[in-house]
């Protein structure tokens, strides 16, 4: 099935800020991830389409080469027959006509061209791995072990996918060439050895323990360090950790996405945070000094008398540590003034005896609202 359009999975427009594209994919993520969709396999696949178009979106020079190539710009075929950018390769249709699913062009199988011998040490494949941390852990840093699925190096036979005292002998299909003759109408056309795959030579006894595979599927248990200030889409490389290499290739490396859990009290913007704090009608109309939550405790926050609903006070440093190591953001406290639900005859009395003593000089708000206003209640 083809690929949506990266733009498409975020919900954004092409001319879309970096900023907005972060906010979409947290507000989505949120919203498909498999912890909030237990058994709900279209989530799960949803959730995986977003981090593969933020990674994309979210680096600038992967967006750039999005947006002049599509999809092809990440295919490692369309890549090589664009040969460079602007440039198109005229043989390229005869590649697709003509490859006949065999790995290889026309002109590469007639030729001699072919691609890398597979009997020969390749590097394992790099893996990715999806992990959900608290705003806390994000914030301040910490330290995470996981537990991944992997194909690591056979044991029994190092590696080598063959058994002790085995070697590698001519293919009898081909005769060592890696390639057979496939007659197609009037082209008799080369294609990969299906046999060897192309290397011309096969494991006399391949390892019974994987075989032939040099590699065997094992759960890994891999220490984390998360340094302090990493966000949403964050990827941190676990080098080595990826899959084993064949025949003695290195190993490739783990990637792990970064996904921060919705916090019950602090919304996060960039390295500052930002917290609803509520407080009493006589404290916002007097003035008072309050404690106000912090990822790392209290601190005292003084609100000035008259305070409105809404306003929002700055604590300095109070926000995430930058991940670049400048500084730290602020924490943003917006007030929200509670009014008493339920009030006692003496405490009415009260109210009504300061109403009467208020005539209306010290509602600048209402004032204001009640001029610009007035033609509606004629």
């Amino acid at each position: 099935m083809a690929k949506r359009d990266y733009y498409e999975v975020l919900e954004v427009t092409r001319d879309v800020s970096f900023e907005e594209i972060k906010k979409t994919y947290r507000k989505l993520a949120v919203k498909h991830h498999p912890d909030k969709n237990p058994g709900d396999h279209t989530a799960e696949e949803k959730f995986k389409e977003l981090g593969e178009a933020y990674e994309i979106l979210s680096d600038p020079q992967k967006r750039a080469a999005y947006d002049q190539h599509g999809h092809a710009a990440f295919d490692p075929r369309a890549r090589a027959s664009r040969g460079g950018a602007g440039f198109h390769d005229p043989f390229d249709i005869f590649r697709e006509v003509f490859s006949g699913g065999g790995g290889g062009s026309i002109f590469e199988n007639l030729f001699g061209g072919g691609g890398q011998d597979p009997s020969q040490p390749q590097r394992g494949d790099d893996l990715r791995f999806d992990l959900e941390i608290s705003l806390e852990e994000a914030a301040l840093g910490c330290e995470k072990e996981i537990s991944v699925t992997k194909l690591d190096k056979c044991e029994t036979c190092e590696g080598a996918g063959m058994e002790r005292g085995s070697s590698l002998k001519t293919c009898s299909t081909c005769g060592g060439r890696g390639q057979v003759l496939m007659s197609r109408g009037i082209f008799s056309i080369a294609q990969t050895c299906p046999t060897c795959k192309g290397a011309g030579r096969i494991v006399e006894k391949p390892c019974k323990a994987c075989h032939g595979d040099g590699k065997r599927q094992r759960s890994s248990k891999i220490k984390l360090r998360i340094p302090a200030g990493v966000d949403v889409g964050s990827r941190l490389r676990s080098s080595g950790n990826g899959e084993a290499g064949f025949r003695g290739g290195p190993t490739g490396d783990l990637y792990v996405v970064l996904h921060i859990k919705e916090h019950e009290i602090f919304k996060r913007e960039g390295d500052d945070l930002i917290c609803d704090v509520p407080v009493s009608f006589i404290q916002a109309t007097l003035g008072a000094e309050i404690e106000v939550p912090t990822l790392e405790g209290k601190s005292t926050l003084k609100i000035p008398a008259g305070t409105q609903p809404g306003a929002v006070f700055r604590v300095k440093s109070k926000g995430v540590k930058n991940l670049q190591g400048h500084g730290h953001g602020d924490l943003h406290v917006r007030i929200q003034v509670e009014v008493p639900s339920r009030l006692s005859h003496e405490q009415k009395a009260k109210l009504q005896e300061f109403a009467a003593l208020c005539d209306g000089k010290e509602m600048p708000l209402s004032q204001g609202f009640f001029e610009k206003a007035k033609k509606f209640f004629k």
